[in-house]
């Protein structure tokens, strides 16, 4: 066991719907992680990343000094209609704090774009905490390989006939973390990698564990962590 307090967070769009209609939606949300991850009242509205990267760092570089962070985001992955984060808590109830500014933040803007009214989520958002070293080294990789879904759903059997080029999706694949972890700079300050890096000992080892971890994850042995 260990005492690191980590979540992994789920939520779904209702009735199954797509949250991102578009690159600014997934834009957006990356932003709103960033953005929301602090102790003090933050007022955001349309603000979206730009998409030069330089611009991008730039601003989050000023910003991150200001900043009194209520979670470490250590992965990320953004799907259609749903989304998937691994959070730790910096403060006393960080992660509830934090997930409520965040889906009220991007249900308000989302809302607002597209002149809607209501929920866009299923419900509250669902959450297990991670408790066992076993089954917290699985999470990172299950995470990170969901983009698959959308071009190889058969990873899900271990039925991938081309490995290399489902690894070259994901790095390509830019609303998630994984990127980042393989060394491709992406969104480097919304998430913070020392922890898991300790785990997976660097960019070039960790490919090659996903890559192994494409070919030997038993999911149905942790499925009760998955939250699908």
């Amino acid at each position: 066991m260990f005492s690191y307090k980590i979540s992994h967070i789920v939520n779904r769009g209702v009735d199954k719907r797509d949250i991102f209609l578009d690159d600014q939606d997934y834009f957006r949300f990356v932003h709103d992680l960033f953005e929301f991850n602090d102790q003090e009242r933050v007022n955001s509205t349309f603000y979206t990343f730009q998409k030069s990267n330089d611009l991008r760092e730039r601003k989050i570089e000023r910003e991150r000094r200001k900043r009194k962070l209520l979670v470490d985001v250590l992965a990320f992955c953004l799907m259609p209609n749903h989304y998937h984060l691994l959070l730790s808590p910096r403060v006393q109830n960080g992660v509830p704090l934090f997930m409520q500014k965040l889906n009220a933040g991007y249900v308000k803007y989302f809302n607002e774009k597209n002149k809607r009214r209501g929920t866009l989520f299923e419900g509250r958002y669902k959450s297990i905490l991670v408790t066992d070293d076993a089954h917290f080294i699985h999470l990172p990789y299950y995470i990170h390989l969901n983009p698959l879904d959308l071009v190889m759903p058969e990873w899900r059997e271990r039925k991938i006939q081309d490995p290399e080029k489902a690894l070259r999706f994901l790095e390509s694949y830019r609303w998630s973390s994984y990127p980042d972890y393989v060394g491709t700079k992406n969104f480097p300050s919304v998430t913070n990698r020392e922890f898991l890096s300790s785990f997976l000992s660097g960019s070039d080892e960790y490919r090659k564990e996903t890559a192994r971890w494409l070919r030997d994850l038993d999911l149905v042995s942790f499925h009760h962590l998955t939250l699908e």
